[in-house]
């Protein structure tokens, strides 16, 4: 019981010699991850499909308004790959330096073709949602119904030669419940903001499951062939709902 007590002293004592940065960007959201992870039940599937070096992207569906697929995604990939997955997000996050620090310390960019080729060419893995802001903010009337993928990511795996691991993230949509959506056409035209019944995720199961890599085989220059990397990610996209509808049938309990 002594050493019990003072082991706990140990740890507060370490933690009150940590800088806020560090405290702020590294232990909490590492503590909140695990916690989440509990909370929904996480079950992930498929990690030897993710590369262990070399650049590569891992495409997954967006579903739940939060933002909790993406930054669990994250946190998954990191300890259970040690690798450390860049996020490309909106850039909503950028609008400002309030926003933008955190974002930049938790490992998000803005999603451009721009930076996602620089992570690339690095040899970095990075994680980037086809469906953008219209499958995170789709109501949830449409849950699991993939919406249309955007061709950067192809054009992006092809210029670099990068595999792209089509990813499935199950229990979402059920977590964060988003009731309908309004588009700002006059002030902020193409931007979507999303109608949440409610703000605390609700406690459904997850599944994260990551699909074999693709490999394409293209060359740089035909990434200008629109007709072509529309056809591309129309077919991995048809792909991953056959399979997002094969586990959405398989699956027992919701919650």
């Amino acid at each position: 019981m002594i050493n019990f007590f003072k082991k706990s002293q140990e740890k507060i004592s370490d933690l009150k010699n940590l800088d806020t940065e560090t405290l702020i960007y590294q232990i909490f959201p590492h503590f909140l991850m695990e916690l989440l992870k509990k909370y929904f039940r996480l079950e992930v599937e498929g990690l030897e499909n993710i590369p262990r070096r070399g650049a590569a992207i891992i495409a997954p569906n967006h579903s739940g308004f939060s933002g909790y697929d993406a930054i669990i995604l994250a946190h998954t990939v990191y300890k259970e790959v040690r690798r450390i997955p860049r996020v490309l997000t909106h850039q909503f996050w950028f609008l400002s330096k309030t926003t933008s620090v955190p974002a930049q310390k938790l490992g998000f960019t803005e999603a451009t073709f721009e930076n996602g080729i620089s992570l690339l060419e690095k040899n970095n893995l990075i994680i980037l949602f086809p469906e953008g802001e219209k499958g995170n903010f789709k109501p949830s009337s449409e849950m699991y119904h993939l919406q249309e993928f955007k061709r950067g990511f192809i054009r992006m795996a092809i210029q670099t030669q990068s595999p792209i691991v089509p990813t499935l993230v199950i229990g979402a949509e059920e977590s964060s419940i988003n009731l309908s959506q309004l588009k700002l056409t006059k002030y902020l035209r193409g931007t979507i903001i999303p109608i949440p019944l409610n703000l605390i995720p609700l406690p459904a199961k997850w599944k994260i499951k990551f699909l074999p890599p693709i490999y394409l085989p293209y060359k740089p220059h035909q990434i200008e062939d629109t007709e072509l990397m529309h056809e591309i990610a129309e077919e991995i996209q048809e792909q991953m709902q056959e399979v997002l509808s094969e586990e959405i049938q398989r699956r027992k309990k919701i919650f």
